[in-house]
């Protein structure tokens, strides 16, 4: 039986926050003398002269009104990264608890776990890159406490089995986190829905991606309240800028925009596909739901590098365990895409 009070760290249960100036009171103010800004502003920009608000609670509601997802739900970092560190500080005592990732996936859950001193259990995925539920099974001891779970997964691009995360939402004790960074490329149904029913799943999302706003550095956690209060205690007082939080509310107005741009990238992803099957140099295009694809080729380093000298940066993942002779290859626009297959298409093996 999943207790969240059980699973956070003595110390952050204990911890209390810093309140800022604008934490302490609630409402709207025509003279704010309570931070020590600069009443006189900038000589540049003399509107930036105030704090921004510490809980971005504007910003809040136009996801909570798109996402509908309450408020009080919603957590908002500097990019996905900021809650994931979060998350790690809030959960995993250092040199005694720790997490599990499973292989091929995102670098940065193994990058916070080490600067927080959590130890990493690998369970790498099947050969199909779906998750070894046996494996994760007899991986989980008594000091786990987080299980990461990428789908669209990063770098491999397909979807995770919908029934293999539910089974170990409703078996395992600890927190599982459903990184969907990728999830608006995908058909597959969002993990947001099922926030009721599991006291333990965390859902992260971000603006970076479909969106088109990597840029901003806005990511999104999606958990019961009693989680995202524990990760409001440790953010920075005022970890999202005035200019971000303005520049998100406008783009929030976009809903409609945003889902034809989605379209259109699925339509080139699709397109990208069909034309990489003719080039002789590809072994392998892995499934993809997002907005890149895993291609394994017969010389991928001599092909990365001959793309590089012409201009050309896609990213090699042949350093990644399981993704070896693979190159990560970003979905771009039509005259993108034209040139990158012209390039390949002229490389000599």
């Amino acid at each position: 039986m999943f207790n969240l009070d059980s699973i956070v760290r003595k110390n952050i249960k204990a911890l209390v926050p810093y309140a800022s100036a604008r934490d302490e009171f609630s409402g709207e103010a025509s003279v704010f003398l309570d931070a020590n800004e600069n009443a006189l502003g900038s000589p540049l920009m003399k509107w930036y002269n105030r704090y921004p608000d510490p809980m971005q609670w504007k910003v809040k509601e136009k996801i909570s009104f798109i996402k509908k997802i309450p408020n009080e739900n919603i957590f908002l970092g500097n990019g996905s990264d900021e809650p994931i560190d979060n998350l790690l500080r809030c959960f995993c005592e250092p040199h005694q608890d720790e997490i599990i990732v499973m292989p091929p996936t995102y670098g940065m859950y193994e990058v916070y776990a080490n600067i927080h001193g959590a130890h990493i259990n690998y369970v790498p995925m099947t050969a199909e890159y779906q998750i070894d539920l046996e494996a994760l099974e007899n991986a989980i001891h008594p000091n786990t406490k987080i299980i990461w779970i990428c789908t669209p997964n990063n770098p491999t691009g397909n979807s995770i089995d919908r029934q293999s995360i539910e089974m170990i939402l409703n078996n395992f004790d600890g927190l599982v986190v459903v990184d969907e960074a990728y999830i608006n490329f995908s058909r597959q149904q969002s993990f947001l829905s099922d926030l009721s029913e599991y006291p333990n799943l965390i859902v992260l999302q971000t603006l970076s991606k479909a969106w088109g706003l990597a840029g901003l550095r806005i990511g999104m956690a999606f958990a019961s309240k009693e989680i995202i209060s524990y990760m409001n205690k440790v953010k920075a007082p005022y970890n999202i800028s005035v200019p971000i939080q303005e520049l998100a509310l406008k783009a929030l107005d976009e809903v409609g925009q945003v889902n034809d741009m989605i379209k259109e990238i699925v339509e080139l992803r699709e397109k990208l596909v069909v034309d990489l099957r003719t080039v002789e140099h590809v072994i392998k295009i892995n499934p993809s739901d997002t907005n890149f694809l895993l291609v394994q080729f017969k010389e991928s380093k001599r092909l990365y590098d001959y793309l590089l000298q012409q201009g050309i940066v896609v990213r090699d993942r042949s350093n990644v365990k399981f993704c070896e002779g693979n190159l990560r290859i970003t979905v771009g626009n039509a005259k993108e895409n034209e040139a990158l297959l012209n390039a390949i298409k002229s490389f000599k093996s």
